[in-house]
């Protein structure tokens, strides 16, 4: 997991950037964010066309090129290391159109009222406005 910024309470934003790192997030957060990275991240793979065409460089970008193309997975920490959110936010967090922000807690259920401070501090670092109405699914 890489650092993205600190937040309320003692808390720190971390960008989920393997699919073990996934694998882990579901399993403490009882829900499917490893199935939604494993997609994206075939995704983005897939998208991806080599600039050279000798055979050992043609994956020299691969890895920058998920990064650019992939959503953010983000988990959200206390100082004890429990997960207590996890954010899907667009590619490079940059707001987009066709794709929005995913936000939930554990079993998918709404971190807002107890983490509200928290998601705002993310927020601010990639200068979104991460509402509820607008970023936790299971309240439409």
């Amino acid at each position: 997991m890489k650092y993205v910024c600190d937040a309320a309470d003692k808390k720190t934003w971390f960008r989920i950037e393997s699919e073990a790192e996934a694998e882990k997030e579901s399993e403490l957060m009882d829900h499917a964010v490893a199935k939604h990275f494993a997609r994206e991240k075939g995704k983005a793979t897939q998208s991806y066309k080599p600039t050279s065409t000798v055979g050992f460089e043609q994956n020299i970008g691969l890895r920058a090129h998920i990064q650019r193309q992939m959503p953010l997975f983000l988990t959200l920490r206390n100082s004890n290391g429990d997960a207590h959110i996890t954010a899907m936010l667009p590619p490079e967090g940059q707001m987009d159109a066709p794709f929005g922000a995913i936000i939930v807690g554990k079993s998918n259920s709404d971190p807002y009222p107890d983490h509200a401070a928290a998601i705002a501090a993310l927020g601010t670092h990639f200068g979104l406005t991460l509402d509820r109405a607008s970023c936790y699914p299971y309240a439409r």
